[in-house]
């Protein structure tokens, strides 16, 4: 993995600049879309006993004053359409986006197993209104034993088979779903920090394939979100919304911890306590002059169940201080 680099000191609150813009207008309307997700609830897998359950997550998520969500591990919301349509409009609540892990670096030979994977979530997020579908690469080892699954490095044949296979992908998901895909850089899997992002997104077609931006992972991989804003703007189709805590991400990059205890020891944390800053993440983005949702994630699996509601109300309390 990446080492990480030198981040800028966390921010307390959203400063206006000595030259603040001027309020939204009708004729100037607010372009990023605020929201949260399972995942900010401690929600990792369809069914697990230390999960709130789903009814729970929408009520709070509600409550907290969000209005678009993401669906999470394909059956922990309900998977029949008009149950999930009805639960989520009864709470103001709307569906930005599916989620999906793919293994295509693999080759052809995982194709059939991989689309019938999506196939499922592209038709539940189609159904209930949503415009994307977030792609996330398998991990290289496991995010809970820590076993090595296979090599960090991809070779040039994989690197390949990934993009073709992606494009493929996103190219399919439009034409059968009318989603468009947004490739998400993770943690411990072969997207992570800069050198393999911008080789990702050099390699594959922009019609095709857009950027999940998550800042936590591109951080903790030694990204700096705001220069891949600047430089790659035109293939960012969606952002995620998520601080590390700079003092447990060197401990775990030094000692090689997997993903899935590094999380359970606090590396993914509450803004504005972390990094990046998200005040300069949300500036470049309001300047690509484009619609963005922006998911607010902050991994916690597994947490106690009183955990994450006060969290998402202070962290939805913060971004509007950010203007959003």
């Amino acid at each position: 993995m990446t080492k990480p680099s030198p981040q800028p000191s966390p921010q307390t609150s959203c400063q206006p600049s000595s030259q603040p813009s001027p309020s939204p207008t009708p004729s100037a309307p607010t372009r990023i879309r605020v929201g949260s997700a399972p995942d900010s609830w401690g929600v990792w897998f369809p069914d697990d006993p230390r999960q709130v359950p789903w009814q729970r997550f929408l009520d709070e998520v509600a409550g907290a004053g969000y209005e678009w969500i993401e669906l999470g591990p394909y059956g922990y919301l309900p998977t029949d359409p008009a149950v999930l349509a009805e639960e989520t409009a009864r709470r103001g609540l709307r569906v930005s986006a599916g989620t999906v892990f793919t293994g295509l670096h693999h080759g052809p030979d995982v194709w059939d197993r991989t689309w019938a994977h999506v196939a499922e979530n592209a038709a539940l997020a189609q159904a209930m209104g949503a415009g994307h579908l977030v792609v996330i690469p398998s991990f290289w080892r496991d995010d809970r034993t820590g076993e090595v699954l296979e090599d960090p490095v991809l070779t040039a044949g994989q690197w390949r088979d990934l993009t073709r296979l992606t494009e493929r992908l996103g190219r399919e998901v439009r034409e059968r779903y009318g989603l468009r895909i947004v490739v998400h850089p993770h943690a411990d899997t072969h997207l992570d920090g800069e050198e393999s992002v911008t080789r990702f997104l050099d390699a594959t077609d922009p019609e095709a394939v857009s950027l999940c931006l998550d800042t936590g992972h591109y951080a903790y991989a030694g990204g700096d979100s705001v220069e891949l804003i600047e430089a790659y703007g035109e293939r960012i189709g969606y952002l995620h919304l998520k601080q590390v805590d700079p003092a447990v991400l060197a401990e775990v990059v030094a000692e090689g911890t997997p993903f899935g205890p590094a999380v359970a020891r606090g590396v993914m944390c509450e803004p504005p306590s972390g990094v990046p800053a998200l005040e300069p993440v949300l500036a470049a983005a309001r300047a690509l002059d484009v619609d963005l949702f922006a998911i607010v994630e902050q991994d916690m699996y597994p947490c106690a169940p009183d955990v994450p509601y006060p969290i998402a109300l202070r962290t939805r309390r913060f971004l509007r201080s950010c203007g959003v």
